[in-house]
């Protein structure tokens, strides 16, 4: 998105894209091979264990025998943008400048199609490496309505998800995410406040708030990811969104009485224009 022939100069347009001019030149160094080990499994026991902190982490590490501490726990754990889900004081990554939007579901029956989406970003592992998933989910159906891969945790990728979503898809009357800084950047709610669609976020403590999309990123990580040791970020990107067309046409959910996300997106997608 940043282009050094464009008449704007780069510190103009990295200030409208919500970007440090500093990350323009930033060349990650590679992450060594044994923290690439230990993330993968990290990944793992956090999705098995999601209310397992630093501490206990490294507990079950040391217990398999990885020679790690809790301070390199605690740092990948933040790389990888992981943190237990119980009851806490906030943790979150957020800039403090942006603006906070409280949480709007609590209390709410979501049954229907575009009522509610949300939005969230997960670590992917690779065979050399890792990367970033965002995507935007349609909260009734758990439909998976766009999504982007990215090597950074800058904000472009989220807010390309989101443009695409709303290209196709029309509009939620509520968009929840967490109080992540590509979430609460200008650039990001101005997408959502200009169509007068309503921000929700979840709360300081308020683990259940992540639980859903914490089940999505389940199943594709022991459904696709895992399975796959991708060598490369198009592999990455060709294996995850094969997947996510399975799950989205092809494979049923329990909770939707057997149906795929996409027969209940659009069978109750209807009764939404009907009300209107």
């Amino acid at each position: 998105m940043i282009s050094p022939e464009h008449p704007l100069s780069l510190t103009r347009q990295a200030s409208l894209l919500g970007l440090s001019r500093g990350s323009l030149y930033y060349r990650p160094a590679p992450v060594p091979e044994a923290d690439l080990i230990l993330m993968r499994r990290m990944d793992e026991l956090h999705l098995e264990m999601p209310f397992a902190g630093s501490r206990k982490l490294r507990d079950l590490l040391q217990r398999e025998g990885y020679a790690v501490g809790r301070k390199h726990v605690t740092t990948l754990m933040k790389k990888m943008r992981i943190e237990a889900l119980y009851c806490k004081p906030n943790t979150s990554k957020r800039n403090t400048a942006h603006r906070v939007y409280p949480y709007l579901l609590r209390g709410r029956t979501i049954t229907q199609a575009n009522q509610v989406w949300a939005m969230d970003i997960t670590y992917i592992p690779m065979a050399k490496g890792f990367i970033y998933l965002c995507a935007v989910v349609d909260w009734a159906s758990r439909k998976i309505l766009a999504h982007r891969i990215s090597i950074t945790m800058e904000t472009d990728f989220c807010v390309d998800a989101l443009q695409e979503a709303l290209l196709h898809f029309g509009q939620p009357e509520i968009f929840n995410t967490d109080q992540g800084s590509q979430f609460t950047s200008d650039i990001f709610t101005q997408e959502l406040l200009q169509r007068n669609i309503r921000i929700s976020m979840d709360g300081k403590g308020c683990w259940r708030d992540n639980v859903f999309v914490e089940r999505i990123w389940r199943s594709i990580k022991y459904e696709e990811v895992y399975l796959h040791a991708y060598d490369s970020v198009s592999a990455a990107k060709a294996g995850i969104a094969r997947y996510i067309e399975l799950y989205n046409r092809r494979r049923p959910h329990s909770s939707l009485d057997k149906k795929t996300p996409y027969e209940f997106y659009y069978e109750t997608l209807p009764k939404i224009a009907e009300a209107a």
